[in-house]
Protein backbone atom coordinates (compact mmCIF):
# COMPACT_ATOMS: atom_id res chain seq x y z
CA UNK A 1 0.00 0.00 0.00
CA UNK A 2 1.48 3.27 -0.70
CA UNK A 3 0.71 6.69 0.94
CA UNK A 4 0.08 10.41 0.65
CA UNK A 5 -2.74 12.34 -1.15
CA UNK A 6 -3.44 10.84 -4.82
CA UNK A 7 -6.39 12.23 -7.35
CA UNK A 8 -9.55 10.95 -6.88
CA UNK A 9 -12.10 12.26 -9.25
CA UNK A 10 -15.44 13.48 -8.17
CA UNK A 11 -17.70 10.37 -9.21
CA UNK A 12 -15.69 8.42 -6.84
CA UNK A 13 -16.27 10.59 -4.08
CA UNK A 14 -20.10 11.80 -4.03
CA UNK A 15 -22.97 9.43 -2.71
CA UNK A 16 -25.24 9.32 -5.50
CA UNK A 17 -27.46 6.58 -5.25
CA UNK A 18 -27.72 3.70 -7.42
CA UNK A 19 -30.60 2.00 -8.59
CA UNK A 20 -32.19 -0.46 -5.93
CA UNK A 21 -31.54 -3.48 -7.96
CA UNK A 22 -27.91 -2.86 -8.35
CA UNK A 23 -27.58 -3.16 -4.52
CA UNK A 24 -26.32 -6.09 -2.75
CA UNK A 25 -26.70 -7.09 0.99
CA UNK A 26 -23.88 -8.27 3.84
CA UNK A 27 -25.19 -9.34 6.80
CA UNK A 28 -24.48 -11.27 10.33
CA UNK A 29 -28.49 -11.51 11.83
CA UNK A 30 -27.92 -8.26 14.21
CA UNK A 31 -27.12 -5.87 11.27
CA UNK A 32 -26.78 -5.79 7.41
CA UNK A 33 -24.78 -3.88 5.27
CA UNK A 34 -25.78 -2.53 1.54
CA UNK A 35 -22.91 -2.49 -0.82
CA UNK A 36 -23.12 -0.68 -4.28
CA UNK A 37 -21.86 -1.39 -7.30
CA UNK A 38 -18.32 0.73 -7.00
CA UNK A 39 -17.70 -0.77 -4.01
CA UNK A 40 -18.35 1.85 -1.22
CA UNK A 41 -20.66 0.51 2.12
CA UNK A 42 -24.17 2.55 1.40
CA UNK A 43 -25.65 1.62 4.41
CA UNK A 44 -24.53 0.50 7.80
CA UNK A 45 -26.17 1.11 11.36
CA UNK A 46 -24.65 -0.09 14.09
CA UNK A 47 -24.60 -1.82 16.21
CA UNK A 48 -28.19 -2.79 15.93
CA UNK A 49 -30.40 -2.94 13.13
CA UNK A 50 -32.23 -0.13 14.16
CA UNK A 51 -28.82 1.85 15.67
CA UNK A 52 -28.02 5.03 13.69
CA UNK A 53 -26.52 4.67 10.71
CA UNK A 54 -22.65 4.86 10.53
CA UNK A 55 -22.85 4.74 6.81
CA UNK A 56 -25.39 6.30 5.50
CA UNK A 57 -24.88 7.19 1.56
CA UNK A 58 -28.54 5.40 0.81
CA UNK A 59 -30.16 8.73 1.93
CA UNK A 60 -28.12 11.07 0.75
CA UNK A 61 -26.14 11.26 4.28
CA UNK A 62 -22.54 11.20 5.10
CA UNK A 63 -20.13 8.43 6.22
CA UNK A 64 -18.33 5.63 3.51
CA UNK A 65 -15.94 2.60 3.33
CA UNK A 66 -15.08 2.34 -0.18
CA UNK A 67 -12.67 -0.40 -1.13
CA UNK A 68 -12.55 0.11 -5.45
CA UNK A 69 -10.67 -0.21 -8.84
CA UNK A 70 -8.10 3.41 -9.15
CA UNK A 71 -8.91 3.04 -12.82
CA UNK A 72 -12.04 4.83 -12.68
CA UNK A 73 -12.67 3.15 -16.71
CA UNK A 74 -14.15 -0.31 -15.38
CA UNK A 75 -17.44 -2.33 -15.53
CA UNK A 76 -18.74 -3.80 -12.60
CA UNK A 77 -20.47 -7.44 -11.62
CA UNK A 78 -20.13 -9.70 -8.60
CA UNK A 79 -22.20 -12.71 -7.27
CA UNK A 80 -22.42 -14.55 -3.84
CA UNK A 81 -21.16 -17.40 -3.35
CA UNK A 82 -23.76 -20.48 -3.33
CA UNK A 83 -25.66 -20.85 -0.18
CA UNK A 84 -24.21 -17.34 1.89
CA UNK A 85 -24.10 -13.63 1.91
CA UNK A 86 -20.87 -13.83 1.21
CA UNK A 87 -20.65 -11.07 -1.70
CA UNK A 88 -17.57 -11.12 -4.37
CA UNK A 89 -17.60 -7.66 -6.24
CA UNK A 90 -15.81 -7.82 -9.53
CA UNK A 91 -14.70 -5.31 -11.44
CA UNK A 92 -13.41 -5.26 -15.28
CA UNK A 93 -10.49 -2.63 -15.90
CA UNK A 94 -8.88 -1.28 -19.01
CA UNK A 95 -5.65 -3.30 -17.67
CA UNK A 96 -6.87 -6.46 -15.45
CA UNK A 97 -9.80 -7.95 -13.37
CA UNK A 98 -10.32 -7.12 -9.64
CA UNK A 99 -12.44 -8.57 -7.25
CA UNK A 100 -13.48 -8.21 -3.80
CA UNK A 101 -14.53 -10.41 -1.09
CA UNK A 102 -16.94 -9.60 1.20
CA UNK A 103 -18.42 -10.15 4.14
CA UNK A 104 -20.20 -9.68 7.76
CA UNK A 105 -18.18 -11.81 10.15
CA UNK A 106 -20.17 -14.81 12.09
CA UNK A 107 -21.04 -16.35 14.20
CA UNK A 108 -22.39 -12.76 14.80
CA UNK A 109 -21.60 -10.39 18.36
CA UNK A 110 -24.55 -7.90 19.26
CA UNK A 111 -21.97 -5.41 20.26
CA UNK A 112 -19.75 -5.44 17.43
CA UNK A 113 -19.89 -5.51 13.80
CA UNK A 114 -16.68 -7.15 12.01
CA UNK A 115 -16.96 -6.43 8.23
CA UNK A 116 -14.33 -8.31 6.00
CA UNK A 117 -13.08 -7.52 2.78
CA UNK A 118 -10.39 -9.14 0.86
CA UNK A 119 -9.04 -7.43 -2.46
CA UNK A 120 -7.56 -9.66 -5.10
CA UNK A 121 -5.49 -9.15 -8.10
CA UNK A 122 -7.77 -11.81 -10.81
CA UNK A 123 -5.72 -10.52 -13.93
CA UNK A 124 -2.77 -8.45 -14.25
CA UNK A 125 -1.94 -5.78 -11.56
CA UNK A 126 -4.82 -4.46 -9.46
CA UNK A 127 -4.52 -0.81 -7.90
CA UNK A 128 -7.47 -0.30 -5.43
CA UNK A 129 -8.13 2.73 -3.59
CA UNK A 130 -9.33 2.98 0.17
CA UNK A 131 -12.02 5.41 2.18
CA UNK A 132 -13.23 5.36 5.37
CA UNK A 133 -14.74 7.52 6.87
CA UNK A 134 -17.33 6.79 10.36
CA UNK A 135 -20.23 8.97 10.79
CA UNK A 136 -22.32 7.58 13.49
CA UNK A 137 -25.74 8.58 14.79
CA UNK A 138 -26.76 9.15 10.79
CA UNK A 139 -23.72 11.26 10.28
CA UNK A 140 -23.95 13.37 13.37
CA UNK A 141 -20.48 12.21 14.83
CA UNK A 142 -17.58 12.03 12.75
CA UNK A 143 -14.21 10.45 13.68
CA UNK A 144 -12.10 11.84 16.26
CA UNK A 145 -8.76 10.62 17.90
CA UNK A 146 -7.75 8.50 14.45
CA UNK A 147 -4.83 7.43 15.22
CA UNK A 148 -2.34 4.53 13.99
CA UNK A 149 -1.22 2.03 16.15
CA UNK A 150 1.09 -0.42 14.87
CA UNK A 151 -0.49 -2.17 11.84
CA UNK A 152 -4.01 -0.90 12.42
CA UNK A 153 -6.01 2.83 12.84
CA UNK A 154 -8.27 3.61 15.92
CA UNK A 155 -10.84 6.39 16.05
CA UNK A 156 -14.10 7.03 17.74
CA UNK A 157 -17.38 8.05 16.10
CA UNK A 158 -19.77 9.10 19.00
CA UNK A 159 -20.47 6.67 21.08
CA UNK A 160 -18.70 4.00 19.21
CA UNK A 161 -15.12 2.47 18.85
CA UNK A 162 -13.49 2.00 15.77
CA UNK A 163 -10.46 -0.26 14.31
CA UNK A 164 -9.19 -0.96 10.96
CA UNK A 165 -6.35 -3.58 10.47
CA UNK A 166 -5.30 -4.26 6.79
CA UNK A 167 -4.64 -0.13 6.05
CA UNK A 168 -1.35 0.41 8.28
CA UNK A 169 0.04 3.00 5.36
CA UNK A 170 -3.07 4.73 4.71
CA UNK A 171 -3.06 8.51 5.58
CA UNK A 172 -5.40 10.96 6.93
CA UNK A 173 -7.06 13.27 4.48
CA UNK A 174 -7.96 17.46 5.04
CA UNK A 175 -11.47 16.29 5.72
CA UNK A 176 -10.79 13.58 8.44
CA UNK A 177 -10.67 10.75 5.97
CA UNK A 178 -8.27 7.67 6.29
CA UNK A 179 -7.43 7.35 2.46
CA UNK A 180 -4.80 4.57 0.75
CA UNK A 181 -3.92 2.94 -2.26
CA UNK A 182 -3.53 -1.04 -2.51
CA UNK A 183 -0.68 -1.89 -5.19
CA UNK A 184 -1.14 -6.00 -5.75
CA UNK A 185 0.44 -7.99 -8.42
CA UNK A 186 -1.41 -10.63 -10.09
CA UNK A 187 -2.67 -13.13 -8.19
CA UNK A 188 -2.00 -11.75 -5.05
CA UNK A 189 -4.48 -10.63 -2.34
CA UNK A 190 -5.39 -8.46 0.63
CA UNK A 191 -7.09 -8.65 3.93
CA UNK A 192 -8.80 -5.51 5.34
CA UNK A 193 -10.97 -5.85 8.43
CA UNK A 194 -12.98 -3.38 9.98
CA UNK A 195 -14.68 -3.52 13.18
CA UNK A 196 -17.51 -1.18 15.02
CA UNK A 197 -18.36 -1.93 18.82
CA UNK A 198 -19.36 -0.53 21.69
CA UNK A 199 -16.20 -1.67 23.47
CA UNK A 200 -13.14 -1.03 23.14
CA UNK A 201 -11.28 -3.92 21.24
CA UNK A 202 -7.81 -5.38 22.06
CA UNK A 203 -7.30 -8.72 21.29
CA UNK A 204 -5.92 -8.91 17.46
CA UNK A 205 -8.01 -10.32 14.65
CA UNK A 206 -6.36 -13.60 12.29
CA UNK A 207 -8.71 -12.56 8.87
CA UNK A 208 -8.32 -15.87 7.73
CA UNK A 209 -9.65 -17.48 10.90
CA UNK A 210 -12.70 -15.36 10.41
CA UNK A 211 -13.15 -16.19 6.75
CA UNK A 212 -12.97 -20.35 7.82
CA UNK A 213 -15.73 -19.61 10.97
CA UNK A 214 -17.84 -17.61 8.59
CA UNK A 215 -17.42 -20.08 5.63
CA UNK A 216 -18.64 -22.19 8.36
CA UNK A 217 -21.11 -20.58 9.65
CA UNK A 218 -23.13 -20.32 6.51
CA UNK A 219 -22.45 -24.06 5.31
CA UNK A 220 -23.98 -25.04 8.90
CA UNK A 221 -26.96 -22.80 8.10
CA UNK A 222 -27.93 -22.95 5.05
CA UNK A 223 -29.22 -26.47 3.74
CA UNK A 224 -28.72 -28.27 0.93
CA UNK A 225 -32.27 -27.70 -1.31
CA UNK A 226 -31.42 -29.88 -3.71
CA UNK A 227 -34.89 -31.06 -3.53
CA UNK A 228 -36.78 -27.97 -4.18
CA UNK A 229 -38.33 -26.57 -7.51
CA UNK A 230 -35.46 -23.93 -7.80
CA UNK A 231 -32.31 -25.32 -5.32
CA UNK A 232 -30.06 -22.11 -6.05
CA UNK A 233 -33.02 -19.53 -5.33
CA UNK A 234 -34.06 -21.37 -2.50
CA UNK A 235 -30.23 -21.30 -0.91
CA UNK A 236 -30.17 -17.67 -1.76
CA UNK A 237 -33.88 -17.35 0.43
CA UNK A 238 -32.49 -19.33 3.33
CA UNK A 239 -28.94 -17.26 3.23
CA UNK A 240 -31.48 -13.73 3.11
CA UNK A 241 -33.62 -14.72 6.15
CA UNK A 242 -30.85 -16.40 8.35
CA UNK A 243 -28.58 -12.74 7.48
CA UNK A 244 -32.15 -11.19 8.76
CA UNK A 245 -32.25 -12.48 11.52
CA UNK A 246 -30.37 -12.15 15.20
CA UNK A 247 -29.42 -14.20 18.04
CA UNK A 248 -32.48 -13.61 19.79
CA UNK A 249 -34.10 -14.78 16.89
CA UNK A 250 -36.21 -11.44 15.84
CA UNK A 251 -35.84 -11.36 11.65
CA UNK A 252 -36.13 -7.56 10.81
CA UNK A 253 -38.83 -7.34 8.00
CA UNK A 254 -35.46 -5.19 5.77
CA UNK A 255 -32.10 -3.95 6.62
CA UNK A 256 -33.61 -0.07 5.17
CA UNK A 257 -35.44 2.58 5.74
CA UNK A 258 -37.07 5.16 3.70
CA UNK A 259 -36.80 3.52 0.61
CA UNK A 260 -39.93 4.96 -2.04
CA UNK A 261 -42.45 2.15 -3.07
CA UNK A 262 -43.77 5.20 -5.38
CA UNK A 263 -41.43 8.81 -5.97
CA UNK A 264 -43.24 11.30 -3.87
CA UNK A 265 -46.30 9.74 -2.49
CA UNK A 266 -45.38 9.59 1.30
CA UNK A 267 -44.85 5.62 0.73
CA UNK A 268 -41.80 5.17 2.88
CA UNK A 269 -41.31 3.27 5.76
CA UNK A 270 -38.81 1.98 8.56
CA UNK A 271 -38.27 -1.67 8.59
CA UNK A 272 -35.76 -2.19 10.21
CA UNK A 273 -37.80 -4.20 13.27
CA UNK A 274 -39.23 -7.45 13.29
CA UNK A 275 -43.03 -7.95 12.43
CA UNK A 276 -45.13 -10.97 13.74
CA UNK A 277 -46.26 -11.93 10.44
CA UNK A 278 -43.05 -11.81 8.51
CA UNK A 279 -41.68 -14.08 11.78
CA UNK A 280 -44.38 -16.76 11.00
CA UNK A 281 -44.00 -16.34 7.25
CA UNK A 282 -40.44 -17.04 7.37
CA UNK A 283 -40.58 -19.97 10.06
CA UNK A 284 -43.80 -21.51 8.11
CA UNK A 285 -42.00 -21.55 4.88
CA UNK A 286 -38.79 -23.09 6.52
CA UNK A 287 -41.29 -25.60 7.94
CA UNK A 288 -42.69 -26.53 4.94
CA UNK A 289 -38.92 -28.06 3.49
CA UNK A 290 -37.79 -29.59 7.02
CA UNK A 291 -37.42 -28.58 10.88
CA UNK A 292 -34.44 -26.30 10.51
CA UNK A 293 -33.14 -23.67 12.87
CA UNK A 294 -34.75 -20.56 11.43
CA UNK A 295 -37.95 -22.08 12.02
CA UNK A 296 -37.17 -22.77 16.02
CA UNK A 297 -35.92 -19.32 16.07
CA UNK A 298 -39.21 -17.88 14.85
CA UNK A 299 -40.98 -19.70 17.55
CA UNK A 300 -38.62 -18.91 20.43
CA UNK A 301 -39.29 -14.56 19.27
CA UNK A 302 -42.93 -14.98 18.59
CA UNK A 303 -43.69 -17.03 22.16
CA UNK A 304 -41.62 -14.32 23.79
CA UNK A 305 -43.73 -12.20 22.24
CA UNK A 306 -46.76 -13.62 23.02
CA UNK A 307 -46.06 -14.90 26.86
CA UNK A 308 -45.08 -10.81 27.64
CA UNK A 309 -48.27 -9.12 25.75
CA UNK A 310 -50.81 -12.07 25.11
CA UNK A 311 -54.03 -10.19 23.66
CA UNK A 312 -52.34 -7.56 23.33
CA UNK A 313 -49.25 -8.61 21.07
CA UNK A 314 -48.25 -5.66 18.70
CA UNK A 315 -47.43 -6.17 14.88
CA UNK A 316 -44.07 -5.34 15.06
CA UNK A 317 -41.00 -5.08 17.90
CA UNK A 318 -37.29 -4.49 17.59
CA UNK A 319 -35.37 -7.47 17.20
CA UNK A 320 -34.79 -7.77 21.37
CA UNK A 321 -38.33 -7.66 21.68
CA UNK A 322 -38.87 -3.94 22.27
CA UNK A 323 -42.25 -1.64 21.16
CA UNK A 324 -40.70 0.63 17.94
CA UNK A 325 -40.38 3.96 18.14
CA UNK A 326 -42.82 6.32 16.76
CA UNK A 327 -41.91 7.58 13.45
CA UNK A 328 -39.25 10.61 13.66
CA UNK A 329 -36.96 12.60 11.20
CA UNK A 330 -33.63 11.56 10.32
CA UNK A 331 -31.26 14.46 9.39
CA UNK A 332 -30.48 12.85 5.91
CA UNK A 333 -31.53 14.06 3.01
CA UNK A 334 -33.59 10.87 1.82
CA UNK A 335 -33.37 8.68 -1.05
CA UNK A 336 -34.72 10.30 -4.81
CA UNK A 337 -38.32 9.92 -4.28
CA UNK A 338 -38.44 8.93 -0.71
CA UNK A 339 -38.25 10.28 2.92
CA UNK A 340 -35.96 10.48 5.66
CA UNK A 341 -38.00 8.81 8.50
CA UNK A 342 -36.78 6.06 11.21
CA UNK A 343 -39.83 4.47 13.70
CA UNK A 344 -42.98 3.23 12.67
CA UNK A 345 -46.49 3.88 13.87
CA UNK A 346 -47.23 0.20 13.18
CA UNK A 347 -46.33 -0.94 16.95
CA UNK A 348 -49.06 0.49 17.83
CA UNK A 349 -51.70 -0.83 15.46
CA UNK A 350 -54.13 -4.08 16.30
CA UNK A 351 -53.58 -6.43 13.50
CA UNK A 352 -55.68 -9.57 13.31
CA UNK A 353 -54.46 -11.55 10.76
CA UNK A 354 -50.76 -12.00 12.74
CA UNK A 355 -52.69 -13.77 15.58
CA UNK A 356 -53.86 -16.38 12.98
CA UNK A 357 -50.29 -16.36 11.36
CA UNK A 358 -48.92 -17.36 14.84
CA UNK A 359 -51.16 -20.24 15.15
CA UNK A 360 -50.61 -21.78 11.98
CA UNK A 361 -46.72 -21.13 12.77
CA UNK A 362 -47.17 -22.94 16.60
CA UNK A 363 -49.00 -25.69 13.81
CA UNK A 364 -46.28 -26.10 11.63
CA UNK A 365 -43.58 -26.73 14.38
CA UNK A 366 -45.91 -29.03 16.12
CA UNK A 367 -45.96 -30.82 12.98
CA UNK A 368 -42.38 -31.11 13.16
CA UNK A 369 -42.22 -31.82 17.05
CA UNK A 370 -40.32 -28.34 18.15
CA UNK A 371 -42.95 -26.99 20.41
CA UNK A 372 -41.80 -27.05 24.10
CA UNK A 373 -44.01 -25.96 27.28
CA UNK A 374 -44.10 -22.44 26.78
CA UNK A 375 -44.76 -22.35 23.18
CA UNK A 376 -47.62 -24.77 24.01
CA UNK A 377 -49.01 -21.82 26.46
CA UNK A 378 -48.62 -19.62 23.86
CA UNK A 379 -50.46 -20.87 21.68
CA UNK A 380 -52.94 -21.39 23.94
CA UNK A 381 -53.01 -17.86 24.63
CA UNK A 382 -53.27 -17.10 21.38
CA UNK A 383 -56.25 -19.18 20.58
CA UNK A 384 -58.22 -17.25 23.59
CA UNK A 385 -56.91 -13.67 21.99
CA UNK A 386 -57.99 -14.74 18.87
CA UNK A 387 -61.79 -15.75 20.86
CA UNK A 388 -61.60 -12.36 22.50
CA UNK A 389 -60.89 -9.96 19.60
CA UNK A 390 -61.83 -12.40 16.37
CA UNK A 391 -64.99 -9.87 16.03
CA UNK A 392 -63.33 -6.47 16.31
CA UNK A 393 -62.21 -4.32 13.25
CA UNK A 394 -58.49 -3.97 12.85
CA UNK A 395 -55.68 -2.53 10.30
CA UNK A 396 -55.04 -5.94 8.52
CA UNK A 397 -52.03 -6.86 6.32
CA UNK A 398 -51.67 -3.70 4.61
CA UNK A 399 -52.10 -1.88 8.07
CA UNK A 400 -54.87 0.43 6.81
CA UNK A 401 -57.88 1.89 8.47
CA UNK A 402 -59.36 -0.23 11.11
CA UNK A 403 -62.40 -2.49 9.25
CA UNK A 404 -63.51 -5.92 8.99
CA UNK A 405 -61.04 -7.11 6.67
CA UNK A 406 -62.19 -10.62 5.12
CA UNK A 407 -58.06 -11.58 5.08
CA UNK A 408 -57.70 -11.13 8.76
CA UNK A 409 -60.51 -13.34 9.78
CA UNK A 410 -59.89 -15.97 7.37
CA UNK A 411 -56.01 -16.42 8.40
CA UNK A 412 -57.36 -16.92 12.03
CA UNK A 413 -60.06 -19.66 10.90
CA UNK A 414 -56.81 -21.60 9.32
CA UNK A 415 -54.46 -21.35 12.48
CA UNK A 416 -57.44 -22.51 14.72
CA UNK A 417 -57.73 -25.34 12.73
CA UNK A 418 -54.43 -26.17 12.42
CA UNK A 419 -53.73 -25.67 15.94
CA UNK A 420 -56.78 -28.29 16.89
CA UNK A 421 -54.93 -30.99 14.25
CA UNK A 422 -51.20 -30.61 15.38
CA UNK A 423 -51.36 -29.35 19.16
CA UNK A 424 -55.34 -29.81 20.60
CA UNK A 425 -54.16 -31.13 23.82
CA UNK A 426 -57.78 -31.28 24.94
CA UNK A 427 -58.84 -27.96 23.66
CA UNK A 428 -59.19 -28.99 19.73
CA UNK A 429 -62.96 -29.44 19.64
CA UNK A 430 -63.53 -26.01 21.08
CA UNK A 431 -61.05 -24.39 18.50
CA UNK A 432 -62.53 -25.94 15.44
CA UNK A 433 -66.29 -24.90 16.90
CA UNK A 434 -64.13 -20.92 17.38
CA UNK A 435 -62.93 -21.95 13.38
CA UNK A 436 -66.13 -22.68 12.06
CA UNK A 437 -68.03 -19.37 13.90
CA UNK A 438 -65.60 -17.52 12.74
CA UNK A 439 -65.56 -18.42 8.84
CA UNK A 440 -69.87 -18.45 8.75
CA UNK A 441 -69.74 -15.02 10.43
CA UNK A 442 -67.06 -13.91 7.59
CA UNK A 443 -68.98 -15.76 5.05
CA UNK A 444 -72.20 -13.80 5.57
CA UNK A 445 -70.38 -10.67 5.86
CA UNK A 446 -67.60 -10.86 3.25
CA UNK A 447 -68.88 -13.61 0.70
CA UNK A 448 -69.81 -11.22 -2.78
CA UNK A 449 -73.34 -12.46 -4.16
CA UNK A 450 -71.45 -13.61 -7.20
CA UNK A 451 -70.02 -16.64 -4.90
CA UNK A 452 -65.91 -15.32 -4.62
CA UNK A 453 -64.12 -13.36 -1.51
CA UNK A 454 -64.54 -10.08 -1.16
CA UNK A 455 -61.63 -7.46 0.49
CA UNK A 456 -63.81 -6.47 3.66
CA UNK A 457 -67.60 -6.73 4.74
CA UNK A 458 -67.72 -3.03 3.36
CA UNK A 459 -65.43 -3.29 0.47
CA UNK A 460 -66.55 -5.41 -2.40
CA UNK A 461 -63.48 -5.06 -4.30
CA UNK A 462 -60.93 -8.13 -5.22
CA UNK A 463 -57.80 -8.61 -2.97
CA UNK A 464 -54.66 -10.97 -3.68
CA UNK A 465 -54.10 -11.37 -0.24
CA UNK A 466 -57.05 -13.63 0.24
CA UNK A 467 -55.29 -16.22 -2.06
CA UNK A 468 -52.62 -17.28 1.54
CA UNK A 469 -55.43 -18.52 3.63
CA UNK A 470 -57.93 -19.75 1.22
CA UNK A 471 -54.68 -21.75 -0.27
CA UNK A 472 -53.98 -23.03 3.26
CA UNK A 473 -56.92 -24.34 4.22
CA UNK A 474 -59.88 -21.75 5.21
CA UNK A 475 -62.37 -23.49 2.52
CA UNK A 476 -61.91 -27.09 1.17
CA UNK A 477 -59.96 -26.87 -2.10
CA UNK A 478 -63.16 -27.99 -3.82
CA UNK A 479 -64.88 -24.91 -2.35
CA UNK A 480 -66.07 -22.92 -5.09
CA UNK A 481 -65.23 -19.62 -3.44
CA UNK A 482 -61.42 -20.49 -3.86
CA UNK A 483 -61.37 -20.95 -7.90
CA UNK A 484 -63.53 -17.80 -8.22
CA UNK A 485 -62.03 -15.72 -5.54
CA UNK A 486 -58.44 -16.94 -7.44
CA UNK A 487 -60.13 -16.30 -11.24
CA UNK A 488 -60.95 -12.69 -9.57
CA UNK A 489 -57.64 -11.74 -8.49
CA UNK A 490 -55.91 -12.86 -11.70
CA UNK A 491 -58.47 -11.15 -14.13
CA UNK A 492 -58.82 -7.79 -12.46
CA UNK A 493 -54.97 -7.47 -9.94
CA UNK A 494 -52.66 -9.28 -12.72
CA UNK A 495 -50.67 -7.78 -15.28
CA UNK A 496 -47.84 -9.10 -17.67
CA UNK A 497 -47.49 -12.01 -14.64
CA UNK A 498 -47.29 -9.77 -11.79
CA UNK A 499 -49.71 -9.48 -9.12
CA UNK A 500 -50.58 -6.42 -7.28
CA UNK A 501 -52.21 -6.15 -3.82
CA UNK A 502 -55.96 -3.88 -4.85
CA UNK A 503 -56.76 -1.48 -7.08
CA UNK A 504 -56.63 2.00 -6.21
CA UNK A 505 -60.10 3.39 -7.27
CA UNK A 506 -60.28 3.51 -11.02
CA UNK A 507 -56.17 4.08 -11.33
CA UNK A 508 -54.80 1.33 -13.84
CA UNK A 509 -52.77 -1.05 -12.44
CA UNK A 510 -49.20 -0.17 -11.90
CA UNK A 511 -49.88 3.68 -11.51
CA UNK A 512 -50.65 3.92 -8.08
CA UNK A 513 -47.69 1.13 -6.88
CA UNK A 514 -46.08 -1.87 -8.54
CA UNK A 515 -46.93 -5.58 -8.22
CA UNK A 516 -46.85 -6.75 -5.19
CA UNK A 517 -44.21 -10.04 -5.51
CA UNK A 518 -45.74 -11.28 -2.06
CA UNK A 519 -48.63 -11.86 -4.16
CA UNK A 520 -47.36 -12.93 -6.73
CA UNK A 521 -46.20 -15.81 -4.78
CA UNK A 522 -49.35 -16.52 -3.02
CA UNK A 523 -51.00 -16.81 -6.38
CA UNK A 524 -48.61 -19.51 -7.12
CA UNK A 525 -49.83 -21.52 -3.88
CA UNK A 526 -53.51 -21.01 -3.96
CA UNK A 527 -52.70 -22.55 -8.10
CA UNK A 528 -51.44 -25.27 -6.41
CA UNK A 529 -53.56 -25.72 -3.97
CA UNK A 530 -56.03 -26.53 -6.23
CA UNK A 531 -53.93 -29.26 -8.52
CA UNK A 532 -53.42 -26.47 -11.15
CA UNK A 533 -49.42 -27.11 -11.54
CA UNK A 534 -48.54 -25.69 -14.98
CA UNK A 535 -50.12 -21.94 -13.61
CA UNK A 536 -48.59 -22.21 -10.56
CA UNK A 537 -45.02 -22.98 -12.01
CA UNK A 538 -45.69 -19.90 -14.12
CA UNK A 539 -46.79 -17.15 -11.73
CA UNK A 540 -43.74 -19.05 -9.21
CA UNK A 541 -41.40 -18.48 -12.47
CA UNK A 542 -42.68 -15.15 -13.10
CA UNK A 543 -42.47 -13.49 -9.46
CA UNK A 544 -38.84 -14.93 -8.90
CA UNK A 545 -37.98 -13.50 -12.22
CA UNK A 546 -38.40 -9.50 -10.06
CA UNK A 547 -35.33 -9.30 -9.02
CA UNK A 548 -32.06 -7.57 -9.00
CA UNK A 549 -28.65 -9.07 -10.31
CA UNK A 550 -27.69 -9.79 -6.43
CA UNK A 551 -31.37 -11.96 -6.23
CA UNK A 552 -32.48 -10.24 -3.96
CA UNK A 553 -36.30 -9.03 -4.19
CA UNK A 554 -38.06 -5.33 -2.60
CA UNK A 555 -41.46 -5.51 -1.46
CA UNK A 556 -42.74 -4.05 -4.81
CA UNK A 557 -41.93 -4.35 -8.76
CA UNK A 558 -42.52 -1.35 -11.26
CA UNK A 559 -43.54 -3.80 -14.31
CA UNK A 560 -42.88 -0.97 -16.87
CA UNK A 561 -39.55 0.17 -15.77
CA UNK A 562 -38.61 -3.41 -14.58
CA UNK A 563 -37.47 -1.78 -11.63
CA UNK A 564 -36.87 -2.84 -7.85
CA UNK A 565 -39.47 -0.22 -5.30
CA UNK A 566 -39.54 -0.25 -1.48
CA UNK A 567 -36.79 -1.72 1.35
CA UNK A 568 -34.34 -4.02 0.60
CA UNK A 569 -34.46 -6.81 0.60
CA UNK A 570 -38.07 -7.55 1.81
CA UNK A 571 -38.07 -10.80 4.19
CA UNK A 572 -41.35 -11.41 3.76
CA UNK A 573 -40.68 -12.10 -0.48
CA UNK A 574 -37.99 -14.22 -0.09
CA UNK A 575 -39.72 -16.65 2.52
CA UNK A 576 -42.73 -17.00 0.09
CA UNK A 577 -40.41 -17.99 -2.67
CA UNK A 578 -38.69 -20.89 -0.11
CA UNK A 579 -42.41 -22.12 0.50
CA UNK A 580 -43.34 -22.56 -3.26
CA UNK A 581 -39.79 -23.68 -3.64
CA UNK A 582 -40.18 -26.09 -1.02
CA UNK A 583 -43.59 -27.06 -1.90
CA UNK A 584 -43.67 -27.52 -5.66
CA UNK A 585 -40.41 -30.00 -5.09
CA UNK A 586 -42.03 -32.57 -3.85
CA UNK A 587 -40.82 -32.43 -0.61
CA UNK A 588 -42.25 -34.45 2.30
CA UNK A 589 -43.52 -30.79 3.06
CA UNK A 590 -45.17 -30.31 -0.07
CA UNK A 591 -48.16 -30.55 0.96
CA UNK A 592 -50.34 -27.47 1.90
CA UNK A 593 -51.57 -27.75 5.74
CA UNK A 594 -55.17 -27.71 6.15
CA UNK A 595 -56.59 -30.81 4.78
CA UNK A 596 -60.06 -31.63 4.66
Amino acid sequence: MSGGPHPIDARRTDNSPWVLRDYALVADGERGALVDPRGGIAWLCAPAWHSGAVFSGLLGGPGHYRVRPADDWNVWGGYYEDGTLIRVSRWVTADGIVSCREALAVPAETERVVLLRQVRAVRGEALVDIGLDVRAEYGRRGMTGLRREGGLWRARSGALHVRLTGADRARTGPDGELRGRLRLSKGAHHDLVLEIATEWQDAPLDPQDLWEATERWWKKAVPDCADTAAPRDTRMAYAVLNGLTGSRGGMVAAATTSLPERADTGRDYDYRYAWIRDQCYAGIAVAAHGPHPLLDRAVRFVTDRILEDGADLRPAYTVDGRPPPDEHPLPLTGYPGGSNRAGNRAGRQFQLDAFGEVLQLFAAAGRHGMLDGRSAEAARLTAEAVAERWAEPDAGLWELDERWWTHSRLCCVVGLRDLARYIGAGASADWSRLAGHVLEATRIRCLHPDGHWQRAADDPGPEAALLLPLARGAVPPTDPSLRLTHAQVVRRLAKDGYVHRFRHGDEPLGDAEGAFLLCGFMAALSAHAQGRETEASRWFERTRSACGPAGLFSEEYDVAQRQLRGNLPQGFVHALLLECSARFGGTSGSVLPGGW
